[in-house]
């Protein structure tokens, strides 16, 4: 990896870190709001009661706890860049007594596991986030045996994602922040169809298939969504950081304007999607 992706990789494990104690304190409303991409990715690796199962990027621990109270005569093994987010799943693991899995701080792009190691590999709001996309997805694959399965999830275009993008859009306009170079690490980096799926191919993964998941970011009210954008999301707080405190306030009740003109119920219900992509070795 050359010098400039190593950068937006310590970048990243400073931020994911940083960010540990708001993904702590939000874990519950946030893994009962992403649960349906990790209930596909499930169903997608056809999980048995012996597998050796890798969860790549997996924060706070899921999908791998879940994966592994199925595989359990077998064992899961949480990767992730920060120390911090595996704290949450360290604790995570031993509240509900799962004992078949271990952590492992590491960098996708240089897993430190044999080849042909693990019978699947899961990965849930990574992808978009790695500095070199195919050298982590060719790792995936190496680390996988021959028929092993990998499944993704990743957000799609920002157009079907309101949640982010009412208060993204609102604080762009405000601040008229630079645009970031074409193919930088982002949310919507993996968006377009068939993109994650065309990148898994590249990496040797055969019999590829994507299907998209949808739903809502059930907020209950605008004061509920402003501190959770403000805790969890990192472009949010990054922007947000270069505002003073007139333009913070400003932006907060245009962004409540946009929530309630989106959500005339004042539910705060804001829709997201996402794309599932699987493969095979």
């Amino acid at each position: 990896m050359n010098t400039q992706l190593e950068e937006i990789r310590e970048q990243q494990k400073a931020t994911w870190n940083k960010f540990s104690a708001g993904w702590r304190k939000w874990d519950d409303f946030t893994m009962d709001w992403l649960r349906p991409m990790g209930e596909e990715i499930i169903r997608s690796l056809h999980v048995k009661p012996t597998d050796l199962v890798l969860d790549v990027a997996a924060g706070t621990g899921e999908p791998g706890l879940s994966i592994a109270t199925l595989a359990r005569d077998g064992k899961v093994v949480i990767t992730d860049l920060a120390e911090g987010m595996l704290d949450v799943a360290r604790d995570k693991a031993r509240a509900r007594g799962i004992r078949n899995y271990e952590t492992v701080a590491c960098d996708v792009c240089e897993l430190p596991f044999p080849d042909e190691t693990f019978d699947a590999v899961s990965c849930r709001f990574g992808f978009m986030f790695f500095p070199d996309m195919l050298l982590a997805a060719r790792e995936m694959q190496r680390v996988l045996k021959p028929g092993g399965r990998l499944a993704a999830a990743v957000w799609s275009v920002p157009a079907k994602n309101a949640w982010i993008t009412a208060i993204m859009g609102t604080i762009n306009r405000h601040l008229e922040l630079p645009a970031p170079p074409p193919g930088a690490p982002g949310m919507f980096r993996c968006g377009s169809p068939g993109m994650l799926a065309d990148l898994l191919k590249q990496a040797g993964f055969r019999n590829v298939n994507e299907r998209e998941v949808t739903g809502k970011l059930r907020c209950g009210t605008n004061e509920q969504y402003w501190p959770f954008m403000n805790e969890v999301a990192a472009p949010v707080v990054a922007a947000l950081s270069k505002a003073d405190e007139a333009t913070r306030e400003k932006i907060k009740r245009d962004v409540f304007a946009q929530v309630d003109q989106l959500c005339q119920d004042k539910s705060a219900a804001l829709d997201y999607g996402t794309v599932v992509v699987q493969g095979e070795k």
